[in-house]
């Protein structure tokens, strides 16, 4: 049976819906989400582990074989030296009070060199590293490490600079979208490109 007055509150609701739907996929954002964040991803790491150290031996504490920063949120991020295996990560949620199970983020079998250097800013994560074959003996390292993690710190980038002296400081820009590495030359990051030579 036709009735025009059922008829026009079908039409009228479905008009609705389209409007909602289109509100909801391309209407006006929120300015705080408009632009890239260095913490906008989702948090997909498992944490049930025991926080790990470096198997060097060193008398006295803190080692420098081991670097923990703190986050935002009550969350920490670590790297230490592993024997034979090199440069681990994990971090720490709060939430979960575990950490993650730990990490090979630069794999390499010589001498850990120094120590272990961290900066963070907006969710970025700066490491310097550095290893050599006779570092022990007093040599300069070989292999030196410049590490950036992002995206929750599941995601990081690593550039090695052979037979360097290594990088002395790391500078994480306020919005965590930049990293710069400095000695006598600079070695840049983005979150956008990567890692770029000045």
């Amino acid at each position: 049976m036709y009735n025009p007055g059922i008829q026009v509150l079908v039409r009228a609701t479905a008009a609705v819906s389209v409007m909602i739907a289109a509100a909801a996929c391309g209407g006006h954002q929120d300015s705080a989400t408009t632009g890239p964040s260095a913490t906008a991803s989702p948090d997909s790491s498992v944490y049930t582990a025991e926080l790990e150290k470096s198997d060097l031996p060193w008398s006295g504490s803190p080692s420098p074989y081991d670097a923990v920063a703190n986050l935002d949120g009550g969350r920490r991020v670590a790297l230490h030296y592993l024997r034979g295996k090199g440069l681990v990560e994990q971090h720490y949620s709060p939430t979960a009070k575990a950490w993650t199970e730990p990490r090979v983020i630069y794999r390499t079998k010589t001498d850990a060199c120094q120590g272990i250097h961290l900066r963070t800013k907006k969710g970025t994560v700066a490491a310097i590293a550095d290893f050599g074959s006779y570092c022990y003996d007093g040599e300069p390292p070989t292999e030196s490490v410049a590490a950036v993690g992002t995206s929750g710190l599941t995601e990081w980038s690593v550039d090695v600079t052979k037979d360097f002296d290594g990088w002395e400081r790391a500078t994480v820009s306020s919005d965590g979208q930049q990293v710069v590495f400095g000695r006598d030359t600079t070695l840049r990051w983005s979150r956008a490109d990567g890692f770029e030579r000045s």
